[in-house]
C-alpha cells in the first residue's frame, strides 16, 4: 500500500494545484476614457453588394395605375420558389435576386445589370436610369441575408441573420452572449471577403481608437473570431494531463487490487 499512495502522492498534489485560486487581470472595453472623450462624430457605414447577395428590389412610380405599369418590373413571388436564384445563378424567385458569381443581377425588362461593389443607392440610381417606360421611378433596394458569424472564445457560438444592414462589432458579440474573462479582447481578428480577396484583419475592443478601426462595422458575412487567454489554454491543458493522471492512477490502483487478491 505504500508504493500505491506514493504513486498516488504526485497526482493529488497536482489536483490540488490545479484547483488553487487564480487570479487573472480582466480586460475592459475601451479602457482610458473619460465622459469628455465621447464626443466624436459616428461614421456612417453604407454595405458593398458582394457575389451571393440576396436582393431585394422594388419599383414604384407616380403611375396612377401602377398594377399595370409598374407590375412588369416587380413580377410575383414564383410559387414554391426558395430565393436561391434561378439555376444559371443571378436570376429572381420569389425571394429577391442573387447576385451571380460575375457579380451581376438579371432584372426584368433590363437584362443583365452589374452590381457587385456598388452600395444599395447606386444600384437603386442605375436601375432607374434604365428605366425609360415609367413616370419618375423610384427603386428601393434592401439585403436579405445580411448575417454575420461569431466563433472562438464567446458564450454562444453561431451565424446571425440581422434585420437590418448596419452592426458593429460590439452588437455582434452582444449577439453571441459577450467575450468571458477567459477570452481575450485585444486581439479579436476579423475575416472579411473584398471584391474576391479574403482579408484577416485584427482590434483592439479595449482601446479608445477601436471607433477608428476598419472592422469596427461589420460587412455582410463577416466572420469574428475570439481567440482564448494563454491562462484558458493552460487551463485545458491541466485538466488533460490531469485526467490522463487520474485514469493511470485508477489502473495502478486496480492492478495494485488484484495483485494482492491473488499473490
Amino acid at each position: 500500500m505504500r508504493s500505491v499512495f506514493l504513486v498516488c502522492l504526485p497526482g493529488f498534489s497536482l489536483f490540488l494545484f490545479s484547483c488553487g485560486t487564480q487570479h487573472h487581470p480582466v480586460d475592459k472595453y475601451i479602457e482610458n476614457v473619460t465622459d469628455t472623450f465621447s464626443k466624436g462624430a459616428v461614421k456612417y457605414f453604407e454595405p458593398l453588394i458582394q457575389k451571393n447577395d440576396l436582393l431585394s428590389i422594388h419599383v414604384y412610380s407616380l403611375s396612377t395605375r401602377p398594377e399595370i405599369s409598374d407590375v412588369i418590373y416587380n413580377p410575383p413571388a414564383i410559387a414554391g420558389a426558395s430565393g436561391a436564384g434561378s439555376s444559371s445563378g443571378g436570376g429572381t424567385s420569389g425571394l429577391g435576386y442573387l447576385v451571380d458569381g460575375d457579380g451581376n443581377i438579371k432584372f426584368p425588362r433590363l437584362g443583365r445589370i452589374h452590381v457587385e461593389g456598388l452600395t444599395k443607392k447606386q444600384v437603386e440610381d442605375t436601375i432607374a436610369s434604365k428605366i425609360t417606360d415609367l413616370d419618375s421611378p423610384t427603386v428601393v433596394v434592401r439585403f436579405q441575408n445580411y448575417r454575420i458569424t461569431v466563433l472562438g472564445e464567446v458564450s454562444h457560438q453561431g451565424t446571425f441573420t440581422l434585420p437590418n444592414e448596419r452592426v458593429t462589432i460590439f452588437e455582434a458579440l452582444g449577439l453571441a452572449g459577450d467575450i468571458p474573462v477567459t477570452g481575450k479582447k485585444n486581439n479579436v481578428r476579423v475575416l472579411r471577403e473584398v471584391n474576391g480577396d479574403r482579408q484577416m484583419g485584427t482590434i483592439d475592443l479595449t482601446s479608445k481608437n477601436v471607433f477608428e478601426s476598419p472592422y469596427y462595422n461589420l460587412q455582410q458575412n463577416d466572420v469574428v473570431i475570439v481567440e482564448p487567454k494563454k491562462a484558458k489554454i493552460q487551463q485545458n491543458d491541466q485538466a488533460l494531463v490531469l485526467q490522463r493522471i487520474t485514469f493511470a492512477l485508477g489502473l495502478v490502483t486496480s492492478i495494485a487490487l488484484l495483485y494482492n487478491l491473488f499473490k
